[in-house]
Order: C-alpha cells, then structure tokens, then sequence
C-alpha cells in the first residue's frame, strides 16, 4: 500500500462539490466531519478528497493552510483503512468544525474514529 495523495485523488470537481453537498451523507468525529457521496469516475480511483477549514472559525490564512495540511497528511496515512474496505467509487469532503488550532495527534484520531463510522454506515446502508 502506498501511502500517497495525488492529484488523481483529489476533488476539485465544482458540479460534484456542488451534488456532494446537496445529496451526500455525513459521519462526524469532533472535530472533523465527513461528506460523502457514491458516485463513479472516469479514472481508476476509488476515493476523491477535499479538506475544507471555515473562513469564520479561522480568519488567518496560516491557520486554515496549516489545518488544512494537517489533515490531508492525516488522510494520507489513513486511507487504506477506508480503501481497503469499499468495493465502490467515493467522493469525500472533510470538513474541519472545531473552533481551536488542533495538534496532528488530535486530527489523526479524528480521521480513524470518522474513517470507521463512515463503514459502518456504508455497510449499514448495503445490508
């Protein structure tokens, strides 16, 4: 397994932004939060991520790219967990909520605990 993050993986689509949010489904782990949505993709990835960090709870720049950072490296090193699991195509949006600045440790375990609520839905939801 390569732990990696390439651009093939990441979700810069706007229209499946846009359908993501208006269609998908969330699982929460304070304080990140996971929208998710089933979907296909012309390539052979089976996840494609965004992180997003709010304006509003963050208002320097440093400090969203820094979250920002943060948790796309927590992504990276977790990602098999989910990966490894699913036999569909995903498109995930992790969304920072949290009002403070968090360490890599806190968002790391975050990723795991909502990495795992998002199988047991999914498997909820295929039963």
């Amino acid at each position: 397994m390569k732990f990696t993050y390439n651009k093939s993986e990441k979700l810069k689509s706007e229209k499946l932004i846009t359908k993501l949010f208006t269609e998908g489904k969330s699982v929460s782990a304070y304080p990140l939060r996971l929208v998710f949505l089933k979907t296909t993709f012309q390539d052979a990835v089976s996840l494609k991520t965004g992180v997003s960090v709010p304006k509003r709870n963050f208002k320097k720049a440093v400090d969203r790219i820094r979250i920002k950072r943060l948790m796309r490296e927590a992504y990276r090193l977790n990602k098999h967990l989910v990966s490894n699991n699913i036999s569909t195509q995903y498109a995930f949006m992790i969304l920072y909520v949290g009002k403070e600045k968090p360490t890599f440790i806190e968002v790391e375990a975050a990723t795991k605990k909502m990495f795992d609520k998002f199988l047991v839905k999914t498997k909820n939801n295929n039963s």
